[in-house]
């Protein structure tokens, strides 16, 4: 890693994420749909990830699973290449004097890169949700926002700049998690298996830390996760929004929905993060190779 510049991790970080997206996109769009779906009521809207994306293919066609996907590329563009090259630079700095860190500080790192990712990200972020849950809606009330870049014009125009930094706060939260999780979970499981003597450096050892990682994550990520994604994509009725914020979305989810409803998703959020993590790591790793 030390032969590799900081502008190169960034790109690196980057190239990578929009990569593992483009083959895992379609689970966001389930996840988000599952995710917005029975708000309120305890009925569930789909049954499983299964249900929802055969109702997805049924009422809106195999295209529909892509629906959103300029948004996550820009999300990858954004968030991933800015807290994966942090996560690189704070390594790289904890590093310096020849001790590896500790996995407190792995955590530390991870989380620190990621509340700076998710910051510089969030403006993809609302765009992303929006623009895969719009599907659902009935024609009227759809926002059908083209493109990543439209999606942010409109949403300046129509709510204001500041409206770009809704749902900021459980986005942050959550990104926290995440990568505290994620980045400290796939070093640790990394360094463990290769301390068995089975593994050796490759896509085998890259493939199996990054699933342990990916689904670690996922347990600890879903609550904040669906608290971003509710307050994303309310609208604000009569001058007053459907949420007060994430504390509120947690408490009337517990309470209307169940608590087992903050992992609403989970199997799309996991069959998504899973692969994403594995694919952006194999990534990762195999583009540095390149410089």
């Amino acid at each position: 890693m030390s032969k590799v510049s900081y502008s190169q991790q960034f790109i690196i970080g980057g190239s990578a994420g929009s990569l593992a997206t483009c083959f895992v996109h379609p689970m966001d769009v389930v996840k988000n749909r599952m995710q917005v779906s029975g708000i309120g009521s305890k009925v569930k809207e789909h049954k499983t990830s299964f249900h929802a994306m055969r109702a997805i293919l049924k009422n809106e066609g195999l295209t529909a699973m892509y629906s959103g996907l300029t948004a996550g590329l820009l999300r990858q563009a954004t968030y991933t290449t800015t807290r994966l090259g942090v996560n690189n630079i704070l390594t790289d700095v904890a590093t310096s004097n020849g001790v590896k860190p500790n996995f407190m500080l792995k955590l530390m790192v991870g989380a620190t890169a990621g509340v700076v990712g998710s910051f510089v990200g969030n403006p993809a972020e609302l765009a992303l949700v929006r623009m895969t849950t719009d599907g659902r809606l009935p024609p009227a009330e759809r926002r059908n926002y083209r493109n990543a870049i439209v999606a942010l014009v409109r949403i300046v125009q129509e709510e204001g700049f500041l409206a770009l930094t809704k749902g900021a706060v459980p986005t942050m939260g959550r990104a926290a998690v995440v990568n505290a999780v994620q980045l400290g979970t796939y070093g640790e499981a990394k360094e463990r298996f290769l301390e068995t003597g089975y593994f050796q450096e490759g896509i085998k050892l890259h493939f199996c830390a990054s699933m342990i990682s990916g689904l670690a994550t996922t347990i600890a990520s879903m609550p904040l996760d669906i608290a971003k994604t509710r307050i994303q994509n309310m609208k604000v009725i009569d001058g007053k929004p459907q949420f007060s914020g994430t504390a509120d979305v947690l408490k009337k989810v517990v309470g209307q929905e169940g608590v087992f409803a903050l992992w609403k998703g989970f199997t799309p959020y996991y069959a998504r993060l899973g692969p994403h993590t594995v694919l952006t790591f194999i990534f990762m790793e195999q583009l540095r190779k390149l410089f």
